[in-house]
Order: structure tokens, then sequence, then C-alpha cells
């Protein structure tokens, strides 16, 4: 009778054991729609993400990699990413329009072209005029005479 117990109490604990399934992080994520929707919840949940950002920041290759990406993005536009734009007809009306629905970000336009000599005095007069008539709120601008 003991032998028959101590047999099944064996069998139990291996068996309750089994049920005990650990799952490797990295074998979740191997799967692409697995790895899809961690990133989803991760995005979605504020405390999830705020401490995956501080991981990130204390992951020396994570900030390496954020670094590199910034000076990628900001030579594309300094190298021929904003000439690109400049030749893609419908890009530059969808980014018109845009402009033309925002007065705040028609006036950050207007304020960069006219501190990069883009656009002269009288230009940047007609524009205030004309952003005045169509009522764009032009707050942002300040004076940029004095910039």
């Amino acid at each position: 009778m003991k032998t028959l117990l101590i047999i099944f109490s064996i069998a139990g604990l291996i068996s309750l054991n089994s049920c005990n399934q650990t799952t490797d992080a990295n074998t979740l994520l191997e799967n692409p729609e697995t790895r899809d929707e961690i990133f989803q919840a991760i995005a979605d949940d504020d405390d999830m993400m705020s401490s995956f950002m501080e991981s990130i920041q204390s992951n020396d290759h994570a900030m390496q990699m954020m670094q590199n990406n910034k000076m990628m993005m900001g030579n594309m536009m300094q190298d021929g990413g904003m000439q690109m734009m400049m030749n893609d007809r419908a890009m530059m009306n969808n980014m018109m329009q845009m402009m033309m629905n925002d007065g705040a970000m028609m006036g950050n336009m207007m304020q960069m072209m006219y501190k990069n000599g883009m656009m002269n005095d009288e230009c940047m007069e007609t524009m205030k005029n004309m952003m005045t008539e169509k009522g764009m709120n032009m707050n942002s601008m300040g004076n940029m005479h004095n910039n």
C-alpha cells in the first residue's frame, strides 16, 4: 500500500511539474504575428511603454541604434529627402493642403523659409496678409522680422 502511494505521489508530482511551462521570450518573438501583438500591447499600455522606454534608455546598444537612426533621418532630409519630396507632386500637394488647413504649421514653414533666405520681406508680408484674409491662426509666427 505504501509503495502504491509513493508511486501515485511521484506520478502526480511529475504530471503537475509538466504543466509548469516556461516560455522563452526569444521563442515568442520569432513568430512575426506574436511579435506584432506583443509590440502593439506594449504601445497601447502606458505603464508597459514607460517601462520599455526606461529599458531602452538603460541599454547602450538600443541607444546607439536610436542615435544612428536619428542621424540617418537627418542626413536623408539634408541630402535629398527634401528634394525628393519637392519632386513628388502628390506629396507636395498633400503637404500644402495640410499647411493650408493649419495656420501654425504654415507659420512655422514661413519662418523657416524666411530665416533661410528663401523668402524676402515683401513675400513675407504678402503671405502674412493672405493668411490674415483667410482667417488663419498666426500666433506661432510672432515677429518674424526680429528673428
